[in-house]
């Protein structure tokens, strides 16, 4: 069997690696409400978690049965694999001849179609989950572009406003300064040379008065907008942090999908689904002629019954890999690398609920009311993954 190559693709991890730029720590977050709020974010993260690994977990289970069944019909005895090749060559020989009357304009490889064959059942949702994964990633990219820039605005407005302050407190400086100058000089005037200064010193303690009073209220005024300028780019920062998490999560199984069916994208996958029907409707025409394909499948899947394989049926569409065993081998290749890939994604999602449910028992100590029911759901969590 040959199949594309497949398109490299960012890892897992390498996608989260992103997401840990803006993870606020403890340090950053003094208000109680606030630290509520972080800690919501990382039990939800564990809950998206736990359900991912779930899923992975049943396929996983899937891809091992398949192996388990490949390495059934690899101990047979010689007599019986002879047995079982005998009625395989049969359905692949009638196979080849129906592939021979449909070969012209053929837009489908074999590969291809014998894939799409064995999702039939699953593919029109496959079609519809991937392209709606892929609106909404494109949503998600759009909500980060705008987090990205309200962040960046906020933390821009406090740095400028922290310098203004600098140049306030400078300017303070040198109003006390010529203040001071100015007061000395009316001094020796007054003393040395009997000079009446009284009106200068009121027209002094005015513009004094009102100087420093304009100058301390701008500070004051900064300093309301430095603290509204923090807590805007913190939460600014939460919320791109949680809409990291997920653009990771759905971009993650948009490649998963796109590498299983040897796709790019959701039209390209929905191409071929149309491309599969199509060549459906055409063997269907020949195959209501073909009573000896349909017996000698039905045969085959009798005889592979009898060793009690997960699912039979599958071979019907792999017939090749009972007779020859450089085909076999190349299927248990592809349920290998396909099940490794899958303890990949499964050991990283475990690794990742350990350091959210590390980071939320750091911090539910300070969820003040809320830390018995932040306990309560890292219980049942946890729970959850020892029956999973």
């Amino acid at each position: 069997m040959k199949f594309f190559d497949r398109w490299k693709k960012r890892s897992f991890e390498e996608k989260m690696d992103d997401l840990s730029q803006t993870v606020l720590t403890e340090n950053n977050i003094k208000d109680p409400k606030q630290v509520e709020q972080y800690v919501v974010e990382r039990l939800e993260q564990m809950i998206d978690i736990t359900r991912e690994i779930e899923e992975e977990k049943s396929e996983y289970r899937t891809v091992t049965s398949y192996l388990n069944d490949v390495q059934k019909l690899e101990d047979l005895p010689e007599p019986e694999k002879k047995k079982i090749a005998d009625v395989a060559q049969n359905v692949v020989q009638l196979n080849s001849a129906r592939n021979i009357f449909l070969n012209s304009e053929k837009k489908l490889t074999d590969a291809q179609f014998t894939q799409l064959q064995q999702e039939e059942k699953t593919m029109p949702d496959a079609i519809k989950r991937l392209s709606s994964n892929e609106i909404y990633q494109d949503t998600i990219k759009k909500d980060m572009k705008y987090l990205e820039r309200e962040k960046s605005r906020w933390l821009l407005h406090r740095e400028y406003l922290m310098h203004q302050q600098k140049s306030l407190k400078n300017l303070l400086y040198i109003i006390l300064a010529i203040v001071a100058a100015v007061a000395v000089t009316l001094i020796t005037l007054q003393l040395g040379f009997k000079v009446d200064t009284y009106y200068a010193w009121m027209v002094l303690i005015f513009v004094t008065a009102v100087a420093v009073c304009a100058d301390y209220l701008k500070m004051l005024h900064n300093d309301s907008e430095i603290k509204l300028a923090e807590r805007s780019a913190n939460k600014a920062i939460l919320l791109l942090n949680k809409v990291k998490f997920k653009y990771v999560n759905i971009t993650n199984a948009i490649d998963y999908a796109c590498e299983k069916y040897h796709v790019r994208r959701a039209s390209e996958l929905n191409q071929l689904w149309q491309y599969y029907m199509d060549a459906v409707r055409e063997r269907e025409k020949y195959q209501r002629t073909n009573e000896d394909l349909e017996y000698f499948n039905g045969r085959l899947v009798r005889a592979l019954n009898q060793y009690q394989l997960y699912d039979a049926q599958v071979w019907i569409t792999q017939a090749a890999a009972l007779i020859d065993p450089r085909e076999m081998v190349e299927v248990k290749h592809g349920l290998i690398l396909r099940r490794q890939k899958l303890r990949d994604r499964m050991e990283y999602n475990v690794e990742e609920m350990k350091n959210q449910r590390e980071e939320a028992l750091k911090l539910s100590s300070k969820a003040g009311s809320m830390k018995p029911q932040i306990d309560e759901i890292i219980n049942a969590i946890d729970r959850l993954m020892e029956t999973m």
